[in-house]
């Protein structure tokens, strides 16, 4: 969808698979490959002057597009866009899903092999809701930026401030039922507050953009309802990106 809205072709970096719950221990290195190749995907595209635009399967792939991209761009901030903080780590992830440690992978609270130069205190995150506790205490050691609740255009302007920023959407941030995501929390976003967002922030300072968790429907009619809702939303960073 998103490759056809700016007439170019699609980079397909890893291979289709089943579905598979599966502990962090087995995933990540599982994943070695194409968590390795989203970083050059990423970083090529910054070299060749251009804005990456991904759209990937779980949130666990930042743990390798920020970490790249931080290296890329000098003072990059990130605004995370998510119900959940990802800030767990092997010590502290009740679940063992990577996907909910990937945050905290980028930032060097642990070991992941794929880069951690992201600044803590360079992230803000947007539509936070479901924090465990161990992960909330590392969030607000580390300095993360914590928005919760509407979102407050002001302080976010104020927080990406003259810096490059990357924005990373995990599909749950909104209220369910608009966008199917791998998680169902209440007292989300609306799509419309998530799009006034988007086109609040200067095209100028928009350095990467993130797509996650996106559950495509199986029924055909359903799934045409969400991407357009999706479409809808993210086209003030089309623009920006075609721009």
């Amino acid at each position: 969808m998103l490759a056809v809205r700016l007439s170019t072709e699609a980079h397909v970096v890893g291979r289709e698979s089943e579905h598979r719950v599966d502990d962090w221990s087995v995933s990540l290195p599982a994943a070695r490959e194409t968590l390795s190749g989203l970083a050059r995907e990423v970083v090529a595209a910054i070299d060749a002057g251009d804005i990456p635009l991904l759209s990937v399967n779980t949130c666990s792939a930042a743990l390798a597009t920020l970490p790249a991209a931080a290296r890329t761009i000098p003072g990059l901030k990130v605004l995370w866009v998510d119900a959940h903080g990802d800030f767990n780590t092997p010590v502290t992830t009740g679940s063992g899903y990577l996907g909910g440690m990937a945050l905290a992978g980028a930032c060097g609270l642990w070991e992941s092999g794929h880069g951690s130069e992201v600044m803590a205190s360079n992230v803000a995150i947007i539509g936070i809701r479901d924090i465990d506790r161990a992960e909330r205490e590392l969030l607000e050691s580390a300095r993360v930026t914590l928005m919760a609740g509407s979102i407050d255009l002001e302080a976010v302007l104020s927080f990406i401030g003259d810096a490059p920023v990357w924005i990373h959407i995990d599909w749950d941030a909104l209220e369910p039922d608009h966008v199917p995501a791998a998680y169902r929390i209440a007292d989300g976003l609306l799509p419309g507050e998530l799009r006034s967002l988007l086109k609040a922030i200067p095209a100028e300072r928009i350095a990467g953009i993130e797509l996650a968790e996106f559950e495509a429907p199986d029924d055909e009619r359903e799934r045409a309802k969400a991407l357009a809702i999706i479409g809808d939303i993210v086209e003030p960073l089309i623009a920006s990106k075609s721009g």
